[in-house]
């Protein structure tokens, strides 16, 4: 959080870079930080890429949330999300950006979404849960949104572990 990076609108992968080398290596780069920390998914501004791709599941279960499902893994190139219907679901998120903190984000609870994958063959899906959570999480990062200005109340934000300084008697 504070790089600039982050706050702009990312650009769209052209059909010249679909099936080539570089963005296959983009993958392949995303994939290794995004395991490295653990995440859910990670968006290429998250590396200094300035793309509209994303990534997100597979590896099983996620020891930073631990109770979410699987998601098959996804290479989401030049997203759109179309929410289905007008209820959110406040849950706990936390982002490889944001170290350290967490916070409770209302995100709608079913989308349909769609892009191509890194060959350009185009798909959609229809998804709710932590599936649709992580979609919209990742999607925010391409228009430069982080997720803690999507919070709609500051005292369910904080860090993951509290320290509090030694107290002398």
């Amino acid at each position: 959080m504070g790089d600039a990076r982050l706050l702009r609108v990312a650009l769209a992968v052209t059909d010249a870079e679909f099936g080539g080398a570089a963005l296959a290596d983009l993958v392949t780069d995303l994939l290794d930080t995004m395991q490295a920390a653990n995440g859910a998914g990670i968006a290429a501004p998250q590396i200094g890429v300035d793309r509209r791709v994303v990534i997100f599941g597979g590896g099983g279960r996620n020891p930073r949330y631990p109770d979410a499902p699987e998601i098959a893994f996804t290479v989401l190139c030049n997203p759109w999300l179309e929410p289905l219907g007008d209820e959110r679901v406040a849950g706990w998120e936390g982002c490889l950006s944001v170290p350290g903190l967490r916070g409770e984000v209302p995100r709608f609870a079913r989308l349909r979404y769609g892009g191509r994958d890194a060959q350009g063959v185009p798909f959609e899906r229809v998804v709710d849960g932590f599936h649709a959570r992580v979609v919209q999480h990742e999607c925010d990062h391409l228009d430069g949104v982080l997720y803690p200005r999507r919070i709609e109340d500051m005292t369910r934000f904080g860090f993951t572990e509290l320290v509090l300084p030694a107290v002398s008697a």
